[in-house]
């Protein structure tokens, strides 16, 4: 027998009034958990670095998936476009026989694409005066450079065995003999035709091995660690030519950054 309407109505009221008021006891648990997802996530995110070039390199690789990506006439590279040419360089190049290894390493950092070129076959032993062979490296790199608008810091870095006391009077220690070869290299990029303005020498001495993690805190003993064989010095005396990230600007292609390219 169906129910009156009169019934309907008292079984709504005994309904409501089985009903706790406000949000279900589980909710506060759940609310909680969330909020200490997002914390965490949040913590992630700031003790993070990011790397410019990989997230150029994802973005060009969405763009490409969904047809966005246009290219515009006459636009100067992208860090990520800046890799890829480096990368193409370094794959064209031989061994070298003595190491087994390529004389030149592309890497990525938040600071930006990193080019390193070996000390042993860009400088003769314990001088800022480079050979031949480096020039035609260097020669190389030139077009990308000028296709950029990036600033390039040239970088000197040595290992860490000291310099014999004949050369200490004109280099008095490895700081000295790495700026020099940095400020050796800018003068060569100048001379080439890159704008000085855009240009920068740094000099790091022993103080930067090339396989130290970033995790690691740099000292003295951690400076010996990476020292330790002929390998890893040999891995250590080189330079670094390096395309800086804009700080605090926006990575990638646009409008604007193509007009800034004219006077290169």
């Amino acid at each position: 027998m169906a129910a009156t309407a009169q019934e309907k109505k008292q079984l709504i009221r005994k309904g409501m009034g089985l009903v706790e008021e406000g949000l279900p006891g589980w909710f506060g648990t759940f609310a909680d958990m969330m909020t200490l997802l997002f914390a965490f996530f949040v913590l992630l995110a700031a003790i993070s670095t990011i790397d410019p070039v990989k997230l150029q390199n994802m973005a060009d690789g969405m763009g490409k998936s969904v047809g966005k990506k246009k290219e515009i006439e006459n636009q100067a590279m992208s860090l990520g476009d800046i890799q890829k040419e480096a990368q193409k360089m370094v794959e064209e190049m031989a061994v070298d026989p003595k190491t087994g290894e390529k004389p030149v390493e592309v890497t990525t950092s938040p600071k930006g694409v990193t080019i390193g070129i070996s000390s042993d076959i860009s400088f003769r032993s314990g001088s800022a005066e480079t050979k031949p062979e480096f020039l035609d490296i260097l020669k190389k790199i030139i077009p990308t450079v000028e296709k950029s608008y990036f600033q390039i810091a040239v970088e000197g870095h040595t290992d860490s065995d000291q310099l014999p006391k004949a050369l200490q009077v004109k280099y008095p220690s490895n700081w000295e003999l790495s700026g020099a070869r940095a400020a050796a290299v800018v003068r060569l990029m100048i001379s080439l035709g890159v704008g000085p303005t855009r240009l920068e020498a740094v000099g790091y001495g022993e103080f930067v091995p090339r396989d130290r993690k970033n995790t690691e805190l740099l000292s003295s003993d951690l400076v010996q660690k990476y020292n330790s064989n002929p390998q890893q010095k040999a891995r250590n005396r080189r330079v670094e030519i390096t395309f800086l990230a804009p700080r605090g600007g926006p990575v990638g292609r646009t409008e604007a950054s193509t007009k800034d390219t004219g006077d290169n």
